[in-house]
């Protein structure tokens, strides 16, 4: 019977160690302990250039990096062997902290991962830990989804998520590019990103979406407000269709009257012309 592959974002503990104590940064260089951590320098280490996380928090990272003064790194780096140095493939966060507080060396494990691994681990690791925005997330599916010729349902399954959310994270990208920088600086939610994408117009789009920032609407309110605009043209529309009828009505009911053809052409509101064949 054949094993049932496991998404990775379910197995993902197991190939990220748990904590390591602060002594694993002291150890020798290229000394393997017994967690399978080795420790390697520095400016041996490089960041994934297919990283789905594009933006650090350079306050949050401060932090991290006082803390890592203080206690170390306690939690490994994940690494694979490229030509002459080693790809984060988790951890790139923990390394920038490292660089900024001045270690030489970093504790790391190191894997042997395909390509289309090393992008799904650093896209769950991200996950998990809730450090991607939105669009980072959105834009990370969709290069697993070109790169690797995957379907929707197999991200989903790879990362432990539901097709649904696959689905709404990528709906996010059809947005403009003003309104997704809003979303990446957290001007914006997810929820009213979602919601201006009943609007069609890339300018209203952003129109509202600055409006979101500045007035600090709910969901809610810009849900109305989509709706509101829209709406104006569904009447417009329907106005126009139910004019036509009668219109064209009353061309039958005058042809009946007068044995020839009647054309009836309205130029305005209160403004037309009658055509009558003789």
């Amino acid at each position: 019977m054949a094993v049932k592959r496991t998404g990775l974002g379910k197995g993902l503990d197991s190939m990220i160690p748990p904590k390591a104590t602060q002594r694993a940064v002291k150890e020798d260089k290229n000394t393997v302990s017994k967690t399978g951590e080795t420790i390697l320098k520095i400016n041996e280490v490089e960041p994934n250039k297919k990283q789905p996380r594009k933006f650090f928090n350079e306050e949050a990272l401060q932090e991290l990096s006082d803390s890592i003064k203080q206690h170390g790194i306690v939690q490994p780096l994940v690494v694979a062997k490229k030509d002459d140095y080693f790809e984060i493939i988790a951890g790139e966060r923990r390394w920038r902290a490292a660089k900024l507080a001045g270690l030489k060396e970093v504790p790391v494990v190191i894997k042997d991962y395909s390509p289309q691994e090393i992008m799904e681990v650093a896209l769950i690791e991200n996950i998990q830990r809730e450090d991607l925005n939105p669009v980072e997330e959105a834009k990370a599916y969709q290069n697993l989804i070109k790169e690797y010729n995957l379907k929707q349902e197999e991200v989903a399954e790879r990362v432990s998520k539901s097709r649904s959310a696959i689905t709404n994270s990528l709906r996010l990208l059809k947005l403009s590019d003003g309104v997704l920088t809003l979303l990446m600086e957290e001007e914006i939610s997810s929820g009213h990103a979602r919601a201006l994408l009943g609007l069609e117009d890339s300018e209203k789009q952003l129109e509202i979406a600055e409006k979101i920032a500045k007035d600090h609407l709910s969901v809610r309110e810009v849900e109305k407000l989509v709706k509101n605009i829209n709406q104006p043209a569904k009447k417009t529309k329907k106005k126009e269709l139910s004019n036509d009828f009668l219109y064209h009505d009353m061309e039958e009911k005058v042809k009946l009257k007068t044995g020839t053809k009647v054309r009836i052409n309205r130029k305005s509101e209160n403004k037309g012309k009658i055509e009558i064949e003789y």
